[in-house]
């Protein structure tokens, strides 16, 4: 019987290797792989319980919308971000102002997935950093603070505040992460977390050199 991704035990080395993928040699990145570490860290945070539903649910949902547009008639267009970005501006495919016509582009859907991928990287940067007695509530909301609540309304804001005070403590973040010791783990965030800095800025300045980093 086949067995489902989504079942398969999550490993924080599977998001390693795929960031890894996610640049092409000019600074471009692959779409493809850009939703597949996406997935990855879908999973990382469904193995944490239902603390960061409101989030992976949302991503789950933009992914789909991503993989759509991958799999679409014009799929062509969407083999990197920066000619998904020039295809959509070009066919005048995007919402600029104010959301109507075109609230699937993919350009807004990376948007979210990019705004919400700072948060991870901002919240691992302080796992990385962190001590036996540093509190993963606090980092998290830090993070969060830092970052994705600027753009959520106060509702949001609320309930994401009181998720995170439910957040478990940094061992079972580690155990989730299931690449080993606290060293081995402190080694793959090494790793990882420039991989995933780099594509946030790249797709930061291509998002800014567009004038498009604030879409409805």
């Amino acid at each position: 019987m086949a067995v489902a991704l989504e079942d398969l035990k999550f490993t924080l080395q599977e998001v390693l290797d795929t960031f890894k993928s996610c640049l092409s040699e000019h600074k471009e990145v692959f779409l493809e792989h850009y939703v597949a570490g996406w997935r990855g860290l879908v999973r990382f945070m469904n193995c944490l319980g239902s603390v960061f539903s409101f989030i992976s649910k949302d991503a789950v949902n933009k992914i789909q919308i991503l993989v759509n547009h991958l799999n679409g008639e014009n799929g062509a267009h969407y083999v990197t971000i920066q000619s998904m970005v020039k295809y959509e501006l070009d066919s005048q495919l995007v919402d600029l102002t104010k959301r109507g016509s075109f609230p699937e582009s993919g350009c807004r859907t990376l948007l979210r997935l990019h705004r919400a991928l700072r948060w991870l990287e901002l919240f691992l940067e302080r796992l990385q950093t962190s001590t036996e007695d540093s509190n993963t509530s606090v980092m998290c909301t830090e993070a969060y603070n830092e970052s994705l609540a600027q753009h959520h309304t106060w509702i949001i804001r609320k309930a994401a505040g009181t998720a995170f005070w439910a957040l478990p403590g940094r061992a079972t973040f580690f155990d989730v992460m299931n690449v080993g010791s606290p060293e081995q783990v402190m080694a793959v965030l090494g790793d990882t977390l420039p991989l995933i800095s780099e594509v946030y800025q790249v797709t930061e300045d291509l998002y800014a050199q567009n004038n498009i980093l604030e879409l409805p």
